[in-house]
């Protein structure tokens, strides 16, 4: 990646950019090529699992290939990002497909169990599954925040467990540390601390109205802060001895990328409220990974205006692209004009 987001002097807040990547910046119309061509699906994520998604393939044969794309911690298919994101390449030619982490979006009564960051084997399934409904075509995966942390995640595991047509991972400010990114969201400005918070005690609240006989959070839902609920809820956890060793289940620093066998790019930006810059400064060189540091851009922002526009659209582009080409050319199959 060679182009540097440079956006106008009053964009450059790095909360600005955050805030604006999150809250919904468009109208119903804009989106609504994508809704009107998304169907819903659910999606096996094995032993029992079931992740709820929506899929919106391509009007004719040809499409220049399927895009998984994964929210962040509280988010959902129906994020403004993921939502713009999903429109911007649908529009461009690829079938998409929202997928949802267990118990985000409406999706709190497909399984009985609770929702952790180190739920990989589902996720894994589920994004591999989805591979298969375009099996003969070029397959990516784009995530975004904890959404990216899954994505690098199932990156790592190609060398052991492929995904036969995953071509290239691309992860906008993916959480490379929960521990320190919790810390973060209740240190720094109030609303976002409240935003999770009141996101996620919400869906305890509505996962405990779906399943009153194994969930009694009552007695926990007055912590005042994300990591006093993290550890306040790790009894519902048992998996793990404490926070700590959760946390730990699904960290990425230092070599935690080195093995990598296929193309990864990371989109991150210095002034990151949330994710520590050094983070990805630290992380072992890999042949197949790209780093893209920008000096601004927030959270998951990236956001110029006026007009309003996400700059790393048009990154995504670029990268989709570079193997497309490639792929549907050696195979002798047209390209489809845009």
């Amino acid at each position: 990646m060679e182009e540097t987001f440079i956006p106008r002097p009053w964009a450059r807040n790095p909360h600005i950019q955050t805030i604006l990547g999150s809250f919904k910046t468009r109208s119903k119309i804009h989106y609504l090529t994508l809704v009107e061509t998304s169907r819903e699906m659910i999606i096996d994520g094995g032993g029992g699992v079931r992740l709820l998604g929506y899929y919106s393939p391509q009007p004719s044969q040809h499409s220049r290939g399927l895009i998984t794309i994964l929210h962040g911690w509280e988010g959902s298919s129906q994020s403004n990002y993921i939502m713009n994101a999903g429109t911007f390449l649908y529009r461009e030619g690829y079938d998409v497909f929202r997928l949802n982490l267990r118990d985000h979006g409406d999706s709190h009564h497909l399984n009985v169990g609770l929702f952790h960051g180190a739920l990989i084997d589902e996720t894994f399934n589920a994004v591999r599954n989805i591979s298969l409904l375009r099996e003969n075509d070029p397959y990516f995966l784009i995530g975004y925040s904890l959404g990216g942390n899954f994505a690098l995640r199932i990156a790592r595991m190609q060398s052991t467990r492929k995904i036969e047509n995953l071509r290239h991972v691309i992860c906008v400010s993916p959480a490379l540390d929960p521990h320190k990114a919790t810390l973060a969201i209740d240190s720094s400005l109030p609303i976002y601390r409240h935003y999770f918070l009141s996101r996620w005690k919400a869906s305890l609240r509505k996962k405990q109205s779906l399943f009153p006989g194994t969930y009694h959070f009552n007695d926990i839902l007055h912590e005042k802060t994300c990591m006093s609920l993290t550890e306040a809820i790790m009894p519902y956890h048992p998996d793990f001895d404490d926070y700590r060793e959760y946390f730990k289940r699904y960290t990425l620093l230092n070599d935690a990328l080195a093995d990598l066998s296929l193309p990864v790019t990371i989109i991150t930006s210095e002034d990151d409220p949330i994710v520590t810059v050094n983070d990805f400064r630290g992380l072992k060189k890999n042949s197949f990974l790209e780093i893209s540091i920008q000096r601004y851009g927030g959270h998951c922002g990236f956001i110029d205006f006026p007009p309003l526009e996400c700059w790393y659209l048009k990154e995504l582009l670029k990268i989709l692209k570079h193997s497309y080409p490639m792929e549907r050319e050696a195979h002798g199959i047209p390209i489809p004009e845009r």
